[in-house]
């Protein structure tokens, strides 16, 4: 009874679960979600899907629907446009995209004794490894293989690449038109890839693919995003316009011969599709990407008035596509093709089988190592015939008759090839060993490992073209075959250069080019994640550019705007140059002469307390009668230092205010501890004048000059730099200081100064400062 019950929830399940899908299935109706009748034409659904699809685009409609109805639009507008499938919609009312999660009809495979339900009937067609549509694991990309593989193919074959992930809901939406693609464009050559982010995210990360589903393309190791609608007609175009714009060049009877003829400029084989469509089939240009190292490939319409003489000269049918290939002669092709279905197999083969000339020129290693492969075995042997010859019009008959002579011995162990002499020095010098062998020369060379070492003998005589030298050559190449032993001469060839390296300033513009138009590309499209490195690069160039010279500005106009006190003297400095033992500063002085004010009540606050952090105020201590000789001092000394923005300069009058300087070296202590010896007299008065105090209002900080005793009795003296200053020796009586010069207090100011501009004078703290205005004036 128990099973019976549990047997009846399971087709209950099943059936509901069925006809909610069938619901979904009959809710969608592309004529309605697109606003047509059934009887529309096609020009009238493509112009009410751009309408719509420009409204509904996720990117432009932050409405939260935008992106399913987007998807809807689409999907409809893939329907209507489609023969087919617009046929079963109409007759059936859905088509295989339309049936839920695009699945067939097949739910039970089969009813015995139980049910037994098909694994599809309860499959949800997320990406989950296990099920993937389309067989996504055939194209599965991981990192190393993306960096290893990929990348280097993409310079022969542009890839597709989809990003998709587990649980992703419009990654079902695009799969049907997914498949319909690669299934085209595997047939002609294109690589595809597929990466789940939930087991590939760094190769997701790698590409810059942040979300889900993407679509992007990878040529020349350059990634490019899809930003379209994913449509067919959408998808061929983006591979399409992956590709280089001038690979095919459009031939008319105007500039046929110009383009045949450029064989010796290009050094390449020229090739010629004839074909009745009016734009180059995909196919063409993939062809020509492939082999764009080897092979000039050019385009005539069959339906122009402006190729029928082509059509004539070359009896050309056309009923059919038609490809020639040229060589040195431009008047007769080398060989030829023509079919109605041309496969790419077809093509790669015809092309592979005629990619050098009859008788290339040497331009780089590559082409040197194509034309003169390793030898492997004896029985594989090949040689090169190589003519050293130049470019002058002297030279032109006996290139000619070596062309000749190319022409009619195009055997595959024999490669015939010339290389200018003045382009490959280096290769040529090798070659012609003796000093008397000047070109023209024939050279017979076989390579023996990848080394560069070969085993060659020159022909005797040289080369003029003439009958002996081709009967001559003839003979040696003869022996040759019955006898390799006759190359007696072994060396190493050093690397070609690559002649075509001049033109590095066009492929640099073209690179530039490039990168410019993904960037136009990408702001267009609103790829700000993409976008955020560059932009966070160029913001910080010019930040950095303008940003300094801004502040920079604002700070010298504040210094000049910077208001001028009541109480303020001006000593000017003498003329000439300072004082030997001072330095100067980084910025030479602006003014001729000093600026120093007066430090007093009105001016302390704005000269000390509230001084702007990193500036400093250099501090005179003087007397009224010492006033005049120490000022005049001090503008000498401290000159060469006025042009530092952050230092300022004023001098305190003792006279008025000797309390002041005892509190604030009372606040210091180490600076009182340099006082030892004055506070031994116990009953006199230190003299501070002649100290020179360097003021950091902000860190409330000071640095002490105290006087330098020269002059009189040098012998006498002993100079102590402990506090930017000295002081004499223990002993030294007040009476001999009295005797001293005034201005010889100061002699070594200048080198404090400099100290203090580096910053290694010792810095003593202040808890407060003390106020002016507090202070008893010393009457």
């Amino acid at each position: 009874m128990r099973m019976v019950v549990v047997l009846l929830s399971v087709m209950m399940v099943c059936v509901l679960l069925m006809d909610a899908m069938v619901e979904s299935a009959a809710e969608f109706d592309p004529y309605k979600i697109l606003g047509v009748t059934r009887s529309a034409s096609q020009a009238e659904i493509k112009k009410v899907y751009k309408r719509l699809a420009k409204e509904w685009h996720p990117d432009k409609n932050k409405n939260p629907e935008a992106e399913d109805m987007f998807i809807k639009i689409t999907k409809s507008y893939e329907i209507l446009t489609n023969e087919e499938k617009r046929a079963s919609y109409d007759r059936y009312g859905q088509t295989d995209n339309t049936h839920p999660y695009g699945r067939g009809h097949h739910g039970f495979r089969r009813f015995h004794d139980n049910f037994y339900f098909d694994e599809s009937f309860f499959h949800f067609p997320f990406n989950n490894k296990g099920g993937r549509d389309f067989a996504d694991s055939k194209y599965t990309l991981h990192f190393n293989q993306y960096v290893n593989e990929v990348v280097p193919d993409s310079f022969k074959r542009p890839y597709l690449i989809k990003i998709t992930s587990d649980w992703c809901f419009s990654c079902i939406h695009i799969e049907p038109v997914w498949k319909e693609t690669v299934q085209e464009l595997e047939t002609l050559g294109i690589g595809i890839g597929v990466v789940d982010v939930g087991y590939e995210r760094r190769l997701a990360n790698h590409l810059g693919a942040h979300q889900t589903p993407s679509i992007l393309g990878v040529v020349n190791g350059k990634v490019a995003f899809f930003h379209y609608a994913v449509v067919k007609g959408h998808l061929m175009q983006f591979v399409e316009d992956l590709l280089p714009q001038r690979l095919v060049e459009k031939v008319t009877d105007k500039n046929n011969q110009e383009f045949l003829k450029s064989w010796h400029e290009l050094n390449k084989p020229h090739v010629l599709l004839f074909d009745q469509v009016p734009s180059v089939p995909l196919l063409y240009k993939l062809t020509a990407f492939a082999y764009k190292d080897y092979v000039q490939f050019g385009y005539v319409d069959q339906g122009l008035s402006e190729t029928a003489d082509l059509l004539r000269r070359f009896n050309i049918n056309t009923y059919a596509p038609t490809m020639l290939v040229f060589k040195e002669d431009v008047e007769k092709p080398a060989d030829i093709i023509q079919a109605k279905g041309m496969k790419k197999q077809i093509i790669d083969e015809f092309i592979s089988n005629n990619k050098f000339l009859l008788a290339p020129r040497l331009v780089n290693q590559k082409l040197f190592d194509e034309l003169c492969p390793i030898k492997q075995f004896h029985r594989r042997r090949k040689y090169c015939v190589l003519l050293i010859t130049g470019e002058e019009e002297s030279f032109t008959t006996g290139n000619e008759a070596f062309l000749s002579l190319a022409s009619a011995n195009t055997n595959d162990v024999l490669r015939f090839a010339y290389v200018y002499q003045r382009r490959q020095q280096p290769l040529c010098d090798v070659l012609l060993k003796n000093k008397d062998s000047t070109p023209p020369q024939v050279v017979i060379l076989e390579r023996r490992n990848g080394a560069g070492k070969i085993q060659y003998k020159p022909v005797l005589g040289g080369w003029n073209g003439s009958k002996e030298d081709k009967h001559k050559l003839l003979e040696e190449l003869e022996r040759l075959q019955k006898d390799p032993s006759i190359l007696n001469y072994d060396a190493i060839l050093p690397e070609l250069n690559n002649e075509f390296t001049s033109m590095f300033l066009i492929r640099w513009i073209y690179t530039a080019y490039d990168y410019l138009s993904e960037i136009i590309d990408d702001l267009l499209h609103n790829n700000w994640r993409e976008m955020m490195p560059l932009l966070s690069l160029i913001f910080s160039a010019l930040f950095i550019l303008f940003g300094t010279v801004i502040i920079q500005a604002f700070s010298d106009s504040s210094e000049e705007k910077q208001p001028k006190t009541k109480a303020k003297e001006v000593s000017k400095a003498e003329n000439g140059s300072p004082n030997t033992s001072s330095t100067t500063s980084s910025r030479p002085p602006k003014k001729n002469f000093v600026e120093v004010t007066e430090l007093t009540d009105i001016t302390y606050t704005s000269n000390l307390v509230k001084l702007r952090p990193g500036h400093i105020n250099v501090v005179l201590v003087l007397t009224d009668s010492t006033k005049n000789i120490l000022l005049s001092k001090f503008a000498k000394e401290v000159y060469s230092f006025t042009g530092s923005l952050t230092l300022h300069f004023s001098f305190l009058n003792v006279d008025k205010h000797s309390e002041w300087m005892a509190a604030v070296l009372e606040y210091a202590q180490d600076a009182m501890q340099i006082d030892t010896d004055e506070e031994e007299l116990g009953s006199r008065k230190v003299d501070y004048t002649g100290y020179v105090l360097a003021l950091n209002g902000h860190k409330k900080y000071l640095c002490l000059f105290k006087p330098v005793y020269t002059g009189e009795d040098l012998d006498s003296k002993q100079e102590e730099e402990g506090g930017g200053g000295s002081r004499s020796r223990k002993g030294m009586t007040r009476s001999r200081s009295t005797t001293l010069q005034i201005h010889h207090k100061l002699d070594r100011l200048g080198l404090w100064m400099e100290r203090l501009m580096e910053g290694t004078l010792p810095r003593y703290y202040v808890p407060a400062w003390p106020g002016l205005d507090k202070i008893t004036v010393n009457k």
